[in-house]
């Protein structure tokens, strides 16, 4: 069933915040220089977006999709050009997009995708032309794979390109010596060339994109390769939220791997209801305490009148098996939309951290090998709606979580640490 808000109900403030991946991110391993690097990527990206979503009748799925993009062309990223390789030396990206209401599919994923510039752009299509009766080829699915999504990205009319066009020397270098194989500049060309079904030449120019090396913060060379994501959450100003997510996947995973990114309730999430003010304790805060530990202080929401309008979208980044393993990011809206106790609401912000924050769900879901092989760690963004006001929310329990956000006074912040609240 969908909920909709009154159609006298006053307008919302947009709100929007991005991420840019999480990992072992420390004051150690992101040097200075980086740490700018990053800033100006992601307080540049969500200026841009911002500037979109201020626009009359802008939508939260073109904006959040215009963010996503931003990101996928940038090489600082996991996602698009500079995703990360498989161990046969070749892309499959994954991205999504899902919307609190307005479209019949609601949220859709595509993966294994290997000629679409732009995923993000390929998922959002598939989204709208889910409102045709054929879904535009797609028909009435919500996931779709490989060669059909290439095939569809050209039938639609948006850009195709050669794989060769997502490679970068930072990710080339990372894959090969994760696997442990040469990585000179010879074998980097000569498997460039080879990736367009094109002979090795003797010598090549490599872009001055090709040949940066930032700083890795989310791969220490030791222990595990990086496994950013990144994504978008925008509330536009009629009410309805979009969360949209791209990325490459893990580094050096097996061909064929589907991530939490493509996979509803996984690695995204958007719903919207309507709140009733409870009426008895439902879940006491015992119940709550022994399945959430980590909830003992949480802020429960006071809910009146007897009726308010409510609505989540949320974009996850980490490891993404831990991830599908706990449903991550349906599990926190379920928490914030049926959990209540002293006759309270719990909000998204504290049902986040029950999934996503120190010692949350995804951190319990690793076990003993929890910093040890890099599963249980990430992190994740929201919005949450509550009658015509947004929240902005996030949360992640390893070292650290790019992101960057826009507050009530139309200020754009961006943090990486636990101790960051976020700087202009």
């Amino acid at each position: 069933m969908q909920y909709q808000r009154p159609e006298k109900a006053s307008p919302v403030a947009p709100r929007i915040i991005i991420h840019g991946g999480a990992g072992n991110i420390t004051r150690q391993n992101l040097s200075p220089e980086s740490y700018q690097v990053y800033r100006h990527a992601l307080l540049s990206i969500i200026q841009r977006a911002q500037a979109q979503l201020q626009k009359p009748h802008a939508s939260a799925l073109d904006v959040a999709t215009y963010a996503v993009s931003l990101l996928e062309e940038n090489p600082l990223f996991n996602a698009g050009r500079g995703a990360v390789f498989t161990t046969e030396g070749t892309h499959e990206l994954e991205a999504s997009v899902m919307v609190s209401t307005g479209y019949r599919k609601r949220g859709v994923g595509v993966m294994k995708v290997r000629t679409a510039k732009s995923p993000i752009k390929l998922a959002r299509e598939m989204l709208l032309r889910g409102e045709l009766d054929d879904g535009g080829g797609a028909h009435a699915h919500n996931q779709l794979e490989g060669e059909t999504c290439n095939r569809l990205n050209q039938v639609w009319g948006l850009e195709s390109v050669k794989p060769s066009y997502f490679w970068t020397r930072r990710r080339w270098d990372e894959h090969r010596i994760g696997l442990g194989l040469p990585h000179d500049d010879d074998t980097y060309r000569k498997h460039k060339r080879l990736a367009d079904g094109v002979a090795p030449l003797a010598e090549e120019d490599v872009s001055q994109v090709d040949s940066q090396a930032w700083d890795d913060p989310s791969w220490n060379g030791n222990d595990y390769l990086p496994q950013g994501t990144v994504g978008a959450v925008v509330l536009d100003s009629s009410g309805v939220l979009c969360v949209a997510t791209s990325t490459g996947g893990l580094t050096n995973k097996l061909p064929g791997r589907i991530g939490d990114t493509p996979t509803l309730g996984a690695g995204f999430w958007a719903e919207q209801w309507q709140e009733r003010k409870p009426q008895e304790d439902n879940l006491p805060t015992s119940w709550l305490q022994a399945c959430l530990p980590n909830l003992t202080n949480y802020t429960a929401l006071d809910i009146a009148p007897e009726s308010t309008f409510r609505a989540v979208a949320m974009s996850g980044t980490g490891n993404g098996d831990s991830f599908l393993r706990t449903n991550a990011a349906r599990t926190a809206a379920a928490i914030a939309r049926y959990a209540e106790t002293s006759k309270r609401k719990i909000s998204l912000q504290n049902a986040v951290t029950a999934v996503a924050g120190p010692h949350g769900q995804l951190q319990q879901s690793a076990g003993d090998r929890w910093k040890r092989t890099g599963e249980g760690e990430g992190g994740i963004i929201g919005i949450e709606l509550i009658g015509d006001r947004g929240h902005i929310v996030y949360d992640h329990n390893c070292g650290g979580m790019f992101r960057a956000y826009v507050d009530d006074n139309g200020q754009a912040h961006f943090g990486v640490f636990q101790d960051e609240k976020g700087t202009p």
